[in-house]
C-alpha cells in the first residue's frame, strides 16, 4: 500500500476501513478480532451439534446396530481377506520387480554397453585403419583351458592368416580381454569379420576341439546372431539359444560395425543364462511361481517341469500369444508391452492370480502366479471366530452408548466454556500486533521512512513473518539502488574494455587492402564478423618468400574471451612455423605438438592451412579437422574440394597431417570459411548450409575476391534476418591470375 497510493489515499484507505469498528468497555467489536471470534463461535456450535446428533443417533439405532452385527462381521471378514490377498500379489510383485531389475539393469543393460563400447572401438579401428599395424592373432590351446584367453576360428574352406581384417581386428584383443576379466555376467566377447573369421575371448579353449585333437570350423556367417545382427542393421538380442560347443543355454548380444557404409564387422558378447534360471526356480512354491516370456511369446524360464509354463529352447517352444486359452492369448501378449494388472484365469485346470509386466532392454516380460485358493485361508480363519467377535462387538456397542449419555452434558458445558474463553484470548493476541503494525503504517510520511521490527511484532507466527517482510524490503530498497548504481559503472567498464579488445583482436589480423599492391599474380581478401564481442574465428595470410603465399582459416573451440586468447596463440604458433620453411603438414604437426604440450583447458582448434607456389599455381595445403575448402576453376563453377581430414589442433599429441595438391589455373578462385556460414540459423531453426553458400557465390563469378564475400555475407544476412548470430562468421578468398 506503501508503493502503490500516494500518501493522502493511503490514510484515506485506512481511515474508511475502520469506520465499521467500535469500542464497548474496552471490548471491541467490528474488526478483525471479532471476525475471529464469530468464526471460532460458529465451528463451536457446529462441533456440538454433530456431536448432539451422534449421540443421539447412537441411542435410537443401537437395536439395528445389534440386529446387522452378523452382517458387519461378514464384512469385516470380507475386508480381511482382500487385504490379505493384498499382500500376498505385492510379495508376488516384488519378487517380478526384483526379476526385471536383474535381467534389465543389472545385467542386460551392462551387456548392451559392453557391446556399444566394442562397436564403437571397432569402427574407430576400421576408419583409421592405416594407423594400425597388423596385430598377431592365435588359434585355441587346450593348454589354456579354463584360463580367459583371446582365440580364433574360422569357416571351413578359409585362410585366416590372408585375411587383413583379422589381422586389424586382432588389434582389439587386450580391450577384449580386459573387458571379459572386468565383468562376471560375458561368457565370451568376440568380432566376426565377414570374410569367415572369428576372433573371440573366454575359458574355455578345451572346448573347440574334436575328437581327432583339432580345432573344430565355425560357421561364422551362418549364426543366428550373426544373421540378426545384419538383417537389422543395428544393436540385436537373440533368442535363448544353446552354445554351440558347450550346449549350455544362453543368448547373443550383437551389432554390425560400419565403415563408408560397408560391412566390415560383427562384434558381440554371449551371456549364459543359468544364474537367471537359478533365481527363477528358487520362487517356486505352493502359493505360486515366476516365469519369463521371451519376445516371441515362449516360455524362457520357469519352475515347472511340465504344463503349460514347461521352458523350452527357442526353437521347440510354443508361442502363448497363439495358445487357444483366449485369455492366456491375450494376457501375454498384453505383458511383452506393458503392466497387465491383476487378472484371474484358468490354465492346466487350475485357477491362478496372474500380473505381468515387460522389460523394454530385451523385449521380455515377467508373469507372478498365485494360487487363488490361496486368497480363501483368512477367509475360512476368522469364519472359524464369528461368534465371538459378534458378542464382542454388541458389548462394546452397549458400554459405549451408555457411557456417551453419561458424559454428553458434561462434555459440551465444558467445550463451550473452554472455547469462548479460548476465542477471545486468541483472536486478542492475533490482532494486537496487527493494529500496532496498522498504527505504526499510519504513522509513515515521506518515501525515506523506513518500517523497523519491534518486539510487539515477534510472534512466531505469519505476523511476524509479515513484519520482517516489511522491514527487509526497506533495507533491500535501499541496498538494491545502491547495488544497480555500481553495476551500471561496472558494466559501463567493462563494455569499453571488451570494444577495445574487439579492435585489438582485429587489428592483429591482416586488414589491408589490397594485402600486397605490388603483386600482380593473385588477389585476396578476408573479414571476420565475431558473434561476440571477441571471437575464436581468425585468418591469416602471408608471404614465406617471394613465390609462396601461405594462407590459413581456423576456428578455435569456445566463444568470447577466452577462444579470442587461444586463437591468438595459435595463429602465432602457426605462422612461426611456415615462416620456417615447412610443409603444410609439418606446420599442422608442430603446431599440434606445440599446443598439446601447454593446453590443460583442453581447448582445440580445427584448420585449414595451404601453401600456393604462386610461379606455377601449384597450391599444397592440409586439413586439421576444418570446413571443406570450394574451389572455382577458369570458366566453372565453384565446387566443394572434399579433402580428407586430420584431427584437430590441440586434440591429441603425436598426430600425422596428410598433404593434398590442388592446380589453380589463371582465373581460378578459392573460397575458405568457417562452421559460422553453413550453420548460420534463422528464427525456424534452419540451417544456411553449404548449397545456399555455393549459390551465393555462383551468383556472380566474375567478381573479385571482396566481391565474393559482399554476395556470400548478404545471402547469409537475408537468410538469418533478425535471428541472433550464435557463431564467428570469417571467410577469404584468393583469385590467382597466373605468372
Amino acid at each position: 500500500m506503501m508503493i502503490l497510493y500516494t500518501e493522502n489515499n493511503r490514510f484515506y484507505s485506512l481511515r474508511k476501513a475502520g469506520r465499521g469498528m467500535k469500542y464497548i468497555r474496552g471490548i471491541k467489536l467490528g474488526g478483525l478480532q471479532q471476525k475471529i471470534f464469530n468464526l471460532m463461535l460458529i465451528i463451536i456450535i457446529a462441533l456440538i451439534g454433530i456431536f448432539t446428533a451422534v449421540t443421539v443417533y447412537q441411542q435410537r439405532n443401537l437395536t439395528k446396530i445389534v440386529e446387522e452385527a452378523s452382517v458387519s462381521q461378514q464384512e469385516s471378514i470380507t475386508k480381511v481377506s482382500e487385504m490379505t490377498m493384498e499382500t500376498v500379489l505385492e510379495l508376488s510383485m516384488t519378487k517380478s520387480t526384483a526379476l526385471q531389475a536383474y535381467i534389465a539393469g543389472d545385467l542386460f543393460g551392462d551387456v548392451r554397453s559392453d557391446v556399444e563400447t566394442l562397436k564403437a572401438f571397432a569402427t574407430e579401428l576400421f576408419a583409421h585403419s592405416e594407423n594400425f599395424a597388423p596385430h598377431p592373432f592365435y588359434p585355441p590351446d587346450k593348454l589354456k583351458d579354463g584360463v580367459p584367453t583371446v582365440q580364433f576360428q574360422h569357416e571351413p574352406g578359409v585362410d585366416p592368416y590372408k585375411s587383413e581384417s583379422l589381422a586389424l581386428v586382432a588389434n582389439m584383443s587386450e580391450v577384449m580381454l580386459a573387458m571379459y576379466k572386468s565383468s562376471d555376467k560375458l561368457s565370451s566377447c568376440f568380432v566376426a569379420t565377414p570374410d569367415g573369421n572369428i576372433l573371440f575371448v573366454d575359458d574355455r579353449s578345451g572346448s573347440y576341439f574334436d575328437e581327432n585333437g583339432e580345432v573344430c570350423d565355425f560357421k561364422v556367417r551362418q549364426r543366428p546372431w550373426y544373421l540378426q545382427a545384419v538383417q537389422a542393421g543395428e544393436l540385436i538380442f537373440t533368442g535363448v539359444e544353446a552354445d554351440a560347443f558347450t550346449n549350455i543355454a544362453g543368448l547373443v548380444c550383437a551389432a554390425p560395425v560400419y565403415c563408408d557404409g560397408e560391412l566390415v564387422a560383427v562384434v558381440g558378447a554371449d551371456i549364459f543364462l543359468t544364474s537367471i534360471s537359478d533365481y527363477v526356480n528358487n520362487t517356486s512354491s505352493n502359493e505360486g511361481f515366476l516365469c519369463v516370456i521371451g519376445d516371441g511369446g515362449q516360455v524362457l524360464f520357469s519352475p515347472n517341469e511340465e504344463g503349460t509354463f514347461k521352458p523350452e529352447l527357442s526353437r521347440k517352444a510354443v508361442d502363448l500369444r497363439k495358445s487357444d486359452n483366449t485369455d492366456l492369448a491375450s494376457f501375454v501378449t498384453k505383458a511383452l508391452k506393458e503392466n497387465t494388472g491383476l487378472q484371474s484365469m484358468t490354465i492346466d485346470g487350475k485357477e491362478y492370480y496372474l500380473a505381468g509386466a515387460p522389460m523394454g532392454t530385451v523385449g521380455w516380460a515377467v508373469i507372478s502366479a498365485v494360487d487363488k485358493k490361496l486368497t480363501l485361508q483368512p477367509t475360512n480363519a476368522m469364519l472359524a471366530n464369528y461368534d465371538s467377535i459378534n458378542e464382542r462387538a454388541l458389548t462394546e456397542y452397549r458400554e459405549s452408548a451408555k457411557h456417551s449419555e453419561e458424559t454428553f452434558f458434561i462434555v459440551t458445558a465444558v467445550i463451550i466454556l473452554l472455547a469462548v474463553t479460548g476465542a477471545l484470548v486468541v483472536a486478542y493476541r492475533i490482532v494486537k500486533p496487527i493494529e500496532h503494525m496498522t498504527q505504526r503504517i499510519k504513522s509513515l510520511s515521506g518515501s525515506d521512512n523506513v518500517f523497523e521490527m519491534e518486539n510487539t511484532y515477534r510472534t512466531n507466527d505469519e505476523i511476524e513473518i509479515l513484519a520482517e517482510s516489511f522491514a527487509d524490503i526497506s533495507k533491500k530498497t535501499r541496498d538494491y539502488i545502491r547495488q544497480i548504481t555500481e553495476i551500471t559503472a561496472e558494466k559501463e567498464r567493462i563494455g569499453t574494455e571488451l570494444a577495445l579488445a574487439t579492435r585489438i583482436q582485429a587489428d592483429m589480423l591482416p586488414n589491408i587492402y589490397p594485402a600486397f599492391p605490388e603483386r600482380n599474380e593473385f588477389d585476396i581478401y578476408a573479414a571476420m564478423d565475431p558473434a561476440r564481442e571477441v571471437g575464436g574465428d581468425f585468418y591469416d595470410f602471408f608471404l614465406v618468400d617471394d613465390d609462396h603465399l601461405c594462407m590459413v582459416m581456423a576456428d578455435v573451440s569456445g566463444k568470447g574471451v577466452p577462444a579470442a586468447l587461444f586463437m591468438m596463440a595459435s595463429r602465432i604458433i602457426l605462422a612461426s612455423n611456415a615462416k620456417q620453411g615447412k610443409t603444410p603438414a609439418e606446420i599442422l604437426e608442430s603446431t599440434n605438438e606445440t599446443i598439446c604440450q601447454n593446453n590443460r583447458e583442453e581447448m582445440f582448434v580445427t584448420v585449414w592451412l595451404g601453401i600456393l607456389e604462386i610461379s606455377t599455381g601449384k597450391l599444397t595445403a592440409a586439413n586439421a579437422g576444418h570446413e571443406y575448402p570450394v574451389l572455382m576453376q577458369a570458366g566453372g563453377a565453384f565446387e566443394l574440394i572434399k579433402d580428407k581430414h586430420g584431427f584437430v589442433i590441440g586434440g591429441m599429441d603425436g598426430v600425422r597431417y596428410k598433404e593434398y595438391v590442388l592446380q589453380l589455373n589463371p582465373g581460378a578462385k578459392l573460397f575458405l570459411y568457417t562452421d559460422g556460414v553453413p550453420e548460420a540459423t534463422n528464427a525456424g531453426e534452419e540451417l544456411f548450409g553449404t548449397e545456399r553458400m555455393l549459390a551465393a557465390l555462383n551468383q556472380n563469378t566474375a567478381a573479385d575476391p571482396e566481391g565474393l564475400l559482399k554476395n556470400v555475407r548478404k545471402a547469409v544476412e537475408e537468410f538469418v534476418k533478425d535471428a541472433e548470430q550464435f557463431d564467428d562468421l570469417t571467410m577469404l578468398s584468393l583469385e590467382y591470375k597466373g605468372v
